[in-house]
């Protein structure tokens, strides 16, 4: 049975693939994928005609699919994203923008936008999407679902389109911590590190995290963190980012923006692709990185790394606001949608740098509108966060 495109969550809402068996840990339930996954005999576009053009069909299902079906779920439909993955507006100059269905009018985020829409409005149980820079954490907190960015290569990437594989991960969507735990253990592995425990002994209250929050949202998101605290041992204020979270974000968008292009320059200077004209400035801009001298920027992500890792060891978590705040309105001029996706990149940042498993929970805003938390767990310890979000919220 095709999907009805509800509020244009798909690109292809006929492709269907059966559950490979029956009784699996996910039986009777279904997904969706971003469009950046292999599904054997699907062609997908990346958000782009050209890549759609100039790239054959998969061959076979990519391995997280696979893990999937094999699990019980049957798949239902690939999902828009924003082009080459390179957003998170989730605006899609080509094919348009999916409809966020808990904050109308405003713009769902990408660059899982159909993953975070689908899941939103009820077409699909869970979905997934890939989170390189926030793409599957900014578009949760927009559409007020459950979103997790696992740690850095807990979870297969083969059949995956890459955007900057030093920062790629899977990433997965649902509307309750139950599912998004359940998909959780399939996709990492139900004999993982962290896997038994649900208890978070330290919460690290990030200040400066805080502080890109404005007024109102800080004081929602205060509700949630009241609920996360009486769930934990003990917390605290933690400043984590002494050269500051500008400084982070920074070094984040060199090392990133460098291995985009080392991803993706040839395909470009060959095809010559028509892009938006947000994602053009943004190709050029990673362009001039060529060739550039990055070791300053890797030295302080290995330092960054290092010191997080350290501070949370196997039960603490950082807690602080997903984005600074609500979607912004669609339509907005660049400008504008360049100094949100600043702020939150900020925030995304973090555990991008780090490798660290980041999960974001929906909270009410102003007006209703959706907001995320998000707790920060220790490396590997990607179960142990899920569980204890699911104690807490479930």
């Amino acid at each position: 049975m095709v999907l009805t495109n509800l509020y244009g969550a798909f690109i292809n809402p006929g492709l269907e693939v059966p559950a490979l068996r029956i009784g699996g840990a996910l039986d009777g339930l279904n997904f969706a994928v971003k469009d950046v996954f292999a599904v054997a005999g699907h062609r997908s576009s990346a958000g782009n005609p050209d890549w759609l053009r100039s790239h054959p069909p998969s061959l076979e299902h990519a391995a997280v699919v696979r893990r999937l079906l094999q699990a019980g779920a049957g798949l239902r439909g690939a999902t828009h994203t924003d082009e080459l993955m390179y957003s998170l507006g989730g605006e899609n100059h080509h094919y348009g923008t999916p409809v966020n269905p808990r904050a109308e009018g405003r713009i769902p985020g990408g660059s899982s936008s159909g993953s975070a829409v689908a899941v939103a409005g009820g077409s699909v149980d869970f979905a997934l999407g890939t989170d390189t820079g926030g793409s599957v954490r900014v578009p949760s907190s927009y559409c007020g679902v459950y979103g997790f960015r696992p740690t850095h290569g807990a979870v297969e990437l083969d059949g995956v389109i890459p955007l900057a594989p030093g920062f790629d991960t899977v990433g997965w969507i649902a509307d309750s911590p139950e599912l998004l735990l359940r998909a959780g253990e399939v996709l990492l592995g139900a004999a993982a590190p962290g896997s038994g425990n649900s208890t978070m002994g330290n919460l690290h209250i990030v200040p400066e995290g805080w502080a890109l929050a404005g007024a109102e949202s800080a004081a929602s998101l205060k509700q949630g963190l009241r609920k996360l605290q009486a769930g934990a041992g003990q917390s605290a204020d933690t400043r984590i980012a002494p050269e500051g979270l500008k400084t982070w974000m920074d070094v984040f968008r060199e090392l990133q923006g460098a291995e985009i292009w080392a991803t993706h320059g040839a395909w470009i200077e060959r095809e010559q692709p028509l892009f938006g004209p947000d994602i053009a400035a943004r190709f050029a801009w990673a362009a001039g990185l060529a060739g550039q001298d990055h070791r300053r920027a890797h030295s302080l992500r290995a330092e960054i790394a290092a010191r997080l890792r350290q501070l949370l060891g196997e039960d603490g978590c950082l807690v602080l606001p997903t984005v600074p705040g609500p979607a912004p309105l669609r339509g907005g001029d660049l400008a504008q949608l360049e100094l949100n996706r600043s702020g939150a990149m900020m925030l995304s940042c973090i555990a991008g740098l780090a490798g660290l498993p980041q999960l974001t929970l929906p909270v009410t805003g102003p007006g209703g509108l959706p907001l995320g938390l998000s707790v920060i767990g220790g490396q590997g310890q990607d179960l142990r966060l899920l569980a204890w979000v699911r104690q807490i919220c479930g």
